[in-house]
């Protein structure tokens, strides 16, 4: 079967397209650490306008527009929130700041770019959807591995039947950047980071993708965390999880596991799942992502990223098969997709404010599970 567009060549992604509605729009950060460098990369890549920045004080904020390449920069986000200029509002920050932040962007008027975790709690992330409702902005959050061609491709099989009737899920990300009890970070301390740590901060990545992969959502979970080290350099009294394992059935009857560590050594940012059908296995590795992996009755194969795939696949491929794209390149295309929802396009595969609140429902499932050892449901979905 054929996925090819009828010349058998990529469509236009927004970001090729001449300058328009995303040249002109008018860019703020607030935050002004390492993701705002990936952010501003994107921002650029997508040709709108770096405006200013607001950091956490104007000397910090005035060497991140110097390095990130802004206009200029503003002492507050008090300031930068005032400012016509800033239509839309990158939120870059910790995460138990990303709700007050996200609803003073949101009531100002301005579309929104809120980093994930969208929120620490489910309550305050029901309060953004709706906010971002009622004033009818843009709200997106950054669950980039969506913008991999090769993951489009994986989805276009499973909605096209390749796969047949989903039987079971494996999934994993792993780091080792936390490794060691000297390794230390905000993310660390739960009044900066949230209740959650790791699941939080990646595995939110893994269950949205598996869900926008299979279209089939998750029901329920019985977990298990773990705490490797409860003293780190600055950090005395951790109680945020290095290791997440994870039991999950989906709404589809699906029955799968997943497990999430920041404490793996040698693994980078091995982000990895596989979906076994009645009919074919898919498995797709975010360090390997230019291929996917098929496994059938009989014979395996390895996909490379190809002409004549998916049409979203192909759309997102901005650069031709051979040259290898990576997180940036999906990062870009992510921004890219958000700048043309705020123009009035509608791309497919955006990650909304809606999409923020579920990963935040899920992990909020996930620590009562380990809390309580019982299988949790996760509230809103649909049975």
């Amino acid at each position: 079967m054929s996925h090819a567009t009828p010349a058998g060549q990529p469509t236009t992604h927004p970001a090729h397209r001449p300058l328009d509605q995303a040249a002109r729009l008018g860019v703020g950060f607030i935050g002004g650490g390492f993701m705002a460098e990936v952010h501003s990369r994107a921002t650029r890549s997508a040709r709108a306008r770096l405006v200013g920045i607001a950091s956490s004080t104007p000397t910090r904020s005035a060497l991140a527009a110097e390095n990130l390449g802004f206009d200029g920069f503003f002492d507050s986000a008090e300031s930068l929130l005032a400012d016509d200029s800033v239509e839309v509002v990158h939120i870059v920050t910790p995460n138990a700041t990303h709700f007050e932040l996200a609803l003073a962007a949101i009531n100002a008027g301005k579309h929104v770019v809120c980093e994930k975790p969208l929120t620490t709690s489910v309550a305050h992330a029901v309060d953004l959807v709706a906010a971002a409702d009622a004033a009818g902005v843009t709200a997106t959050v950054p669950f980039v591995y969506r913008f991999h061609p090769m993951v489009r491709e994986a989805r276009a099989r499973v909605l096209a039947g390749e796969t047949g009737r989903l039987l079971t899920i494996q999934g994993s990300y792993l780091q080792d950047w936390l490794l060691e009890p000297t390794d230390d970070n905000w993310r660390v301390d739960s009044s900066s980071g949230g209740p959650s740590r790791a699941f939080a901060d990646i595995g939110s990545h893994l269950v949205d993708l598996l869900e926008f992969v299979t279209g089939d959502r998750i029901a329920r979970v019985q977990a298990l965390t773990r705490t490797i080290f409860a003293e780190r350099s600055t950090n005395k009294a951790v109680t945020t999880e290095d290791v997440a394992a994870v039991l999950l059935q989906t709404v589809g009857g699906a029955v799968g596991t997943l497990l999430v560590s920041q404490v793996a050594p040698g693994r980078k940012n091995r982000l990895h799942f596989e979906i076994a059908g009645t009919q074919e296995s898919i498995a797709f590795d975010q360090e390997d992502p230019e291929t996917l992996w098929l496994g059938r009755g009989v014979g395996t194969q390895l996909l490379r990223r190809e002409l004549g795939m998916s049409d979203d696949a192909m759309r997102l491929s901005t650069l031709p098969p051979g040259h290898p794209l990576g997180v940036q390149d999906a990062f870009n295309s992510f921004v890219a997709d958000t700048y043309a929802a705020i123009g009035g396009e509608e791309p497919e595969g955006l990650p909304r404010f809606e999409d923020g609140l579920r990963a935040v429902r899920i992990t909020d499932a996930v620590i009562a599970s380990a809390a309580t050892g019982a299988w949790i449901e996760i509230e809103g979905t649909e049975q």
